[in-house]
Order: C-alpha cells, then sequence, then structure tokens
C-alpha cells in the first residue's frame, strides 16, 4: 500500500462528510459507480437520514422522471396515496422495485408525519422522463403547463388552446417510436407540429414567467415551482425529440447533452427553495467532463448535470463519489492492487469515507493505474477527476442480492 493511505480513511457517517467541506454546500451530491445495488442505496439511506437529522437538509432528488417523482413527494409531504403507489408510479428506470429506495420512501413519510409543513422533506426526480431507449411524449408536462395557465390568466394572453395543443400532440405512439433512438427517420421531432410545438411551449414558459407575482398569490409558491417544472419538461422533451431526428454526427452528443442540461436545471430550481441531497451515477454528477463508448468509433463527451450545477453554484456545490471494490457476481473481481480501487481494497474497513485532499497527498504527483471493468453495467473512478471530488466514499464488496 502507498504509505499514508491509510491514515485518509474516515468513519462513514455525516460528520466525516461535513468535516471535509469548508461550509454546507446547498447543494450536496453523493455519486454511485453502478446502478442496482441496494447495498449501495442503504449506505446512502443511512448518510442521507444522517445529514437532514444533523444539517437540516430538506430535500432528496435521485436520478429518476422528474414528472413521475410528484407522486412520490405528494405521498411523503401529504400523505396522497399509499406507499405501494408511490414506489409503483412514482419512479423511471425500474428504481421502484428496490427494496433500499422503498425504505427510503417508507422513512421519509415517516419523518414528515406530524411536522409542519417548513419542516417536511421532499422528495424529488430530477431526469427527465427518458429512458435509455427513448423518450416521453410532452403531453404531460406541456398540458399540465397550460391547464394551470389557462385557469388563471386572460384567454387573450394564452398562445393556444387546450384543444390546439392536443391536435398537434396526436397520439403518443409516434413520440415513443422506441426505433428512434437508432432511426432518427422514426422520430417525430422535426415534424410541422413538432416545430409549432416547440414555439408554443416557449410562449406558455414566457407567459408564466411574466404572470409570476400573480400566480404565485393566486395559487401557491409550491405550485408555481410545480408549474415551472412543468415548463422545463416541455421544452426539454421537444428539444430531446428534436435531435433524436438528427442525421449529423452531432446527434448522440446532443442527446445525452440535453438530457444532463434537463437534469441540472431542475437541480437549479431545488436548490433555489433550501438545501438539497442528491443521489445519481457518479458520470451525472462529476465535474469533469463526461464521455461513453457506444461503439469503437462513437464516444460522446458533454458536460455532466454536475459539471454544469458546480459552474453555478461554485462552492455550493459538493460532490462526493462512491468507489467500489468487488462485484463478484458480475464479474468485478478483487481489483489490481495499482489502481485507486486496489489501493483502498487493502484498507482494513468494509466502508469509509476517503479524505481525497489527503489521498492525492500520498499518491504524489503520478495518478494510479486506471481499473478496466469487465463488465458494462460499472463504471471505476477515473484517477485524474480526483481534485473534482470532494470526499470518497468506499465501499469493499456488493453482495448479490
Amino acid at each position: 500500500m502507498v504509505n499514508g493511505i491509510e491514515d485518509t480513511a474516515l468513519a462513514a457517517d455525516a460528520a466525516a462528510v461535513m468535516g471535509l467541506l469548508p461550509s454546507r454546500p446547498r447543494l450536496l451530491a453523493l455519486g454511485e459507480p453502478t446502478h442496482g445495488a441496494d447495498i449501495l442505496l442503504d449506505v446512502r439511506n443511512d448518510l442521507f437520514r444522517q445529514l437532514i437529522e444533523q444539517e437540516g437538509y430538506r430535500s432528496i432528488a435521485i436520478e429518476s422522471d422528474c414528472m413521475a417523482g410528484l407522486a412520490v413527494n405528494d405521498y411523503v409531504t401529504s400523505g396522497t396515496g399509499t406507499l405501494d403507489d408511490a414506489m409503483e408510479h412514482g419512479f423511471s428506470h425500474g428504481f421502484g422495485a428496490s427494496a433500499a429506495n422503498r425504505e427510503l420512501v417508507r422513512w421519509m413519510r415517516a419523518y414528515n408525519d406530524g411536522r409542519p409543513a417548513s419542516e417536511r422533506v421532499r422528495f424529488a426526480g430530477f431526469d427527465g422522463p427518458l429512458e435509455i431507449t427513448g423518450a416521453a411524449s410532452p403531453r404531460q408536462a406541456l398540458t399540465a403547463l397550460h391547464t394551470y395557465l389557462a385557469a388563471r390568466v386572460d384567454a387573450d394572453l394564452l398562445p393556444c388552446t387546450a384543444e390546439t395543443l392536443a391536435r398537434l400532440l396526436g397520439a403518443d405512439d409516434p413520440w415513443t417510436e422506441p426505433a428512434a433512438m437508432m432511426d432518427p427517420a422514426r422520430s417525430a421531432g422535426r415534424s410541422a407540429a413538432a416545430a409549432e410545438l416547440r414555439v408554443l411551449a416557449d410562449d406558455l414558459v414566457a407567459l408564466l414567467d411574466e404572470q409570476t407575482p400573480h400566480l404565485i398569490a393566486a395559487t401557491s409558491r409550491d405550485a408555481w415551482q410545480r408549474a415551472r417544472l412543468y415548463g422545463r419538461t416541455a421544452v426539454g422533451l421537444l428539444r430531446y425529440h428534436y435531435w433524436m431526428a438528427d442525421t449529423s454526427p452531432g446527434r448522440m452528443t446532443r442527446l445525452v447533452g440535453v438530457r444532463d442540461q434537463m437534469m441540472a436545471a431542475n437541480l437549479l430550481a431545488l436548490a433555489e427553495q433550501g438545501p438539497v441531497l442528491v443521489f445519481a451515477h457518479n458520470g451525472h454528477l462529476q465535474r469533469a467532463k463526461s464521455s461513453m463508448r457506444l461503439t469503437d468509433d462513437l464516444r460522446p463527451e458533454w458536460w455532466s448535470a454536475g459539471a454544469l450545477v458546480s459552474a453555478h453554484l461554485g462552492a455550493d456545490y459538493a460532490f462526493l463519489a462512491t468507489a467500489l471494490g468487488t462485484i463478484r457476481h458480475q464479474g468485478v473481481d478483487t481489483p489490481p492492487p495499482d489502481t485507486l480501487e486496489g489501493l483502498l481494497y487493502a484498507l482494513p474497513e468494509d466502508r469509509c469515507v476517503i479524505d481525497t485532499a489527503r489521498l492525492a497527498a500520498a499518491l504524489g504527483a503520478a495518478p494510479p493505474a486506471p481499473r478496466v471493468s469487465p463488465w458494462f453495467g460499472y463504471a471505476p473512478i477515473d484517477p485524474t477527476h480526483l481534485p473534482g471530488i470532494d470526499a470518497l466514499l468506499f465501499v469493499k464488496d456488493v453482495p448479490h442480492d
């Protein structure tokens, strides 16, 4: 082991994390290097509970559909619906099936029970209504925004009627065509109707902004914030569909960039409302530029949500990345000893928080060798990214759930 690395390991708790930061950040992000490992979510749950109870964080945002997440927030803040309903309808990417996510939602509801509204913990999804195979129709977000405005502003100010929106949106199937991800010609994103919808969405969002004083007074700040979410989502989805129909070499780079820009906009809106805890893949939260190898000739690079938020918030953004040792059931065995994960694997702790500043000093000028994963579903830490990581959470082994 490199001399001094054992001195960088701290207890895996909130006190250790906060002790490594100059002050409480408005947005504290915890990343994971793989999806679907409940042990990582269990560690997250423990850490987030401590940060809520000890540091006053009042929102938890995870990498899941922002529109679906409204149902989870309604459940945890006011008891609307049931836990089963929240898990079934409030998550995307299959995350609702996770026992650890269920426990988080259950705990949030129990924590909020009997507390005044100002002390309740809120839940948010901050991803767009997107899956790896495509995107949702903009219908839900666009219609919800129009409905909110139509009930509260003069009809003459609206850029269109509900009937016009419905006609332009048409059926959902062309929007959600699975083949469009690989074949731009199958996308509806550059049709005449889609072009008109982009203009109308922009006008509706502009009207929402123009009428802000009246709308907050007529409804509530929470309702206005929700309408802003509808607007961001509608505009983002229409932009995403537009680029799905693109045939240029920049198509995939624009798609992943649009997705992370939607994530960043949601996170910045949440940060306006109070201190936020965030959980997502490391790649969406890192400050360094992200990249993804799709084929030998296609490796898009883009700025992640974390990089964008960090550029806006500065010291009010902190990034705690997670590194791990093994996922043996996926062929990820003991890491080579000359890699970052291999050096950390030699520590006696099963899980710990690593002081990255002291770790960098212990490593010296030459970074460890990069670890190469035999499984596409796990992304090792890039050692060159250490300067942009405020602290590192290390989990030694991921068992087969």
